[in-house]
């Protein structure tokens, strides 16, 4: 392996026009301030793309350049690599060439790295340039800090006497075993992804599962005694009692994964072997929430911007846990949001902080409750409130009343269909005539796997599909015959499940005169008949049909996210 040609890449930038020379000088300084790499600093500070640098660097060293998000890997041959080398040296085992290995390196000036990386490979290495950027994000997704992680719980396991120590109880400023084993746990969930992390003792064993778009998939085991010591310095960060080990607990506390802050929402349960404990993430980013981020159907994103915009009124999302009404609910909320609107949410818990709004979080050890809350909320003057569930009749009658006495009213509730909100509110003891004038529209939601990009293949329905859509897709005019639907063959971008991130179908009820008047009967069965005639077209499973005939996901996820209804 002949040693990279020696060359200065700031003057071969300023040469080739991608930087000035008063940029250099600024990043220059940056580098002598920070001792980091002169490429590093230049991406940090906007100046070049990692792109325009990598090239630059291939092109100087008569080496290929290489774009890893268009590059299918075999994650069994990634792996020859260990991954604190792949780690420390940006080095990524990437295919086979001429007795050899082809190797991917972020800074191919680096012989040293290259060197150690051919003796630990015992083999010639081939290098390409690739970006710092998408190297790491293959490193995260092929190994996914399973072997950081696991050396990491060995020495907590090695020693177990420090997890009580100092006073700081945050993950940045500690440098013992259990904090750097939680901040490679947060670090991994975050990379991946991941909307829950579970921590499950076992007889033999500890597991850390990793709930991705919707899936549980298992990210390490080690020793069982480990268990103790994560769920001790848990509850110490949630300010829990970790005296307490009879009873569950729930608590909530900050940590940052890299740059990403972190809202953990965390419970623990006794279980036979410890405590399980459960983590919702909740990444908190400056992206301004939006419904238009939402992809809901054109015509159904329309009938509900009218009704928010509407000066009274009662706004239902419906749905199990974990179908995203929250996330419909702030996306709402941001488009109310102004200096001429009090806003005011009513929560357990509080899930997201918008500023401008004022947040609620009930807690009913005190008596603080949904009801109590809500009544004194409307002595605040509110224009607009978010109550978080409705429970109970009083929690609904209050909402319904302040909705019919010139509040906009926001909520969730727990049923499997839109048409049936307005039953179950009666079935909770609220007046009909209350839900037949305070309720404007109600939107059920689930979520649905979104088909791989990088895998995508056209696929034919099973025979049980088949008969599922049929004749929806013929009263959508798309008869089965002409059809095309797409499935995910599996690849290292998605983990081989075919899937990569998710999406929600939408299905909407409006009150219409006729649905009001058939509501304020009390007739059930009337009411259905009505709503099932009028918003046919508005359903869970028309919507995920359209997204499979879209190629966004497959028959099997709209099948099985609609048939919960």
């Amino acid at each position: 392996m002949n040693a990279p040609r020696k060359f200065r890449l700031g003057e071969v930038l300023v040469q080739q026009g991608l930087l000035t020379l008063q940029q250099l000088e600024q990043a220059l300084a940056e580098q002598k301030r920070t001792g980091r790499k002169l490429g590093r600093v230049l991406g940090d500070l906007n100046l070049v793309t990692d792109e325009a640098i990598g090239l630059t660097i291939a092109e100087q060293l008569k080496l290929p350049f290489l774009d890893l998000t268009r590059r299918e890997l075999d994650n069994d041959l990634v792996r020859r690599l260990p991954e604190s080398m792949a780690r420390r040296h940006r080095a990524l085992v990437i295919g086979v060439q001429d007795s050899g290995l082809l190797v991917a390196f972020s800074d191919p000036t680096d012989t040293f790295a290259q060197d150690e990386v051919a003796r630990t490979l015992h083999t010639t290495v081939h290098p390409v340039v690739v970006t710092e950027k998408s190297l790491l994000d293959v490193v995260d997704r092929v190994y996914q800090r399973r072997e950081q992680v696991s050396g990491l719980a060995s020495e907590v396991a090695a020693d177990l006497g420090p997890v009580l120590t100092g006073l700081d109880l945050s993950l940045s400023n500690d440098d013992t075993p259990i904090v750097k084993l939680l901040s490679s746990i947060f670090d991994a969930a975050v990379s991946q992804g991941a909307s829950d992390v579970h921590v499950e003792p076992q007889d033999k064993q500890t597991a850390i599962r990793f709930r991705i778009d919707g899936v549980l998939h298992q990210h390490s085991t080690y020793d069982p005694k480990v268990s103790a010591a994560i769920v001790q310095r848990l509850k110490l960060m949630a300010n829990l009692d970790i005296s307490e080990k009879r009873l569950p607990q729930d608590g909530r506390f900050q940590v940052n994964a890299g740059a990403t802050p972190i809202d953990v929402r965390i419970s623990t349960l006794p279980v036979q072997y410890g405590e399980s404990v459960v983590m919702r993430l909740l990444v908190q980013t400056n992206q301004k929430m939006s419904l238009d981020a939402l992809h809901m159907p054109p015509r159904v994103l329309e009938r509900l911007r009218a009704a928010l915009h509407a000066s009274s009124g009662l706004v239902l999302v419906t749905g199990p846990t974990g179908s995203g009404k929250t996330t419909t609910l702030y996306a709402a909320l941001a488009e109310l949001n102004d200096s001429e609107t009090k806003i005011i949410t009513v929560e357990d818990p509080v899930e997201y902080r918008l500023p401008g709004l004022n947040q609620v979080q009930v807690h009913d050890k005190i008596d603080l409750s949904f009801a109590r809350v809500l009544r004194a909320c409307l002595r605040q003057d509110p224009d607009v409130l978010l109550v978080g569930e409705m429970r109970d009749q009083e929690t609904a009658e209050i909402g319904l009343r302040a909705a019919l006495t010139g509040h906009m009213v926001l909520s969730t509730l727990h049923t499997n269909e839109a048409a049936g909100a307005p039953l179950r509110l009666g079935d909770m003891g609220v007046p009909p005539y209350m839900v037949a004038l305070g309720l404007r529209i109600v939107i059920a939601q689930r979520l649905v796997r979104t088909i791989c990009e990088k895998c995508s293949t056209p696929t034919a329905p099973a025979p049980h599909e088949a008969e599922w859509a049929s004749a929806d897709l013929q009263a959508m005019g798309k008869p089965l015959s002409s059809a095309q639907f797409f499935k995910g063959a599996g690849c290292s971008n998605c983990h081989n499940t075919g899937y990569r991130g998710r999406t929600g179908i939408y299905e909407m009820v409006e009150m219409t005169p006729e649905l009001t008047h058939a509501a304020s009967s009390g007739n059930h069965a009337d009411f259905m008949k009505v709503a099932n005639a009028q918003f046919a077209d508005f359903t869970l499973k028309r919507d995920g049909l359209r997204l499979a005939l879209a190629g966004k996901t497959t028959l099997a996820e709209a099948m099985r996210a609609s048939s919960t209804a």
